[in-house]
């Protein structure tokens, strides 16, 4: 049990659940841990944006309930609330976004979350990699810039314990985390 109890999560998050309700597209208040609704893993944007549905299959519900249970030691360990940005995508909607096929996302053994409250994804990162977690992969992303990144947690069943670094601006790919520099000219 996590001594940062989430109950009293942001207005964004409460904003995302009553968006998810109102829509009718997607359960929303099924717990699959003490923490973590199931709409905090399925809960998209790009989702109630184009129409798509984002509801998770049984195994992918299965599989869901070991990733809450996995952030829920991630939370413990950093001692603050995490702010989920995409956990569980449907086919079509991780095709939406332009996610890889074999994307962990689509079977609910992914999120990709932030926790500015602990530090940068940096430090969330090297804090995870430090700790007794079990994880598939641990991926320091960064977007277009090295103000947009984002920590991205896979529990797949090989617990590869693999670390990377991706920064889809530049194509970059490196084992290991590393900060996001720009290329010299």
């Amino acid at each position: 049990m996590t001594n940062c109890p989430l109950r009293s999560r942001s207005i964004t998050m409460k904003s995302k659940r009553k968006t998810i309700k109102k829509s009718g597209v997607q359960p929303i208040a099924k717990p699959l841990s003490p923490n973590f609704l199931l709409a905090d893993l399925i809960f998209s944007d790009t989702a109630l944006k184009k129409g798509i549905r984002n509801t998770p299959t049984k195994a992918a519900l299965k599989n869901l309930k070991h990733l809450a249970a996995t952030l829920e030691q991630v939370v413990e360990l950093l001692g603050h609330p995490i702010s989920i940005s995409s956990g569980y995508r449907s086919k079509a909607l991780n095709a939406a976004i332009g996610g890889s096929k074999t994307s962990q996302h689509t079977q609910g053994l992914a999120a990709d979350f932030t926790c500015k409250n602990f530090g940068t994804p940096f430090s969330v990162c090297k804090k995870i990699t430090n700790s007794g977690i079990r994880f598939d992969q641990l991926i320091l992303e960064y977007g277009t810039s090295r103000k947009i990144a984002w920590v991205h947690l896979g529990v797949g069943p090989k617990k590869r314990c693999q670390v990377l670094t991706i920064c889809t601006n530049s194509n970059f790919s490196r084992d290991g985390l590393h900060r996001y520099r720009k290329k010299q000219a």
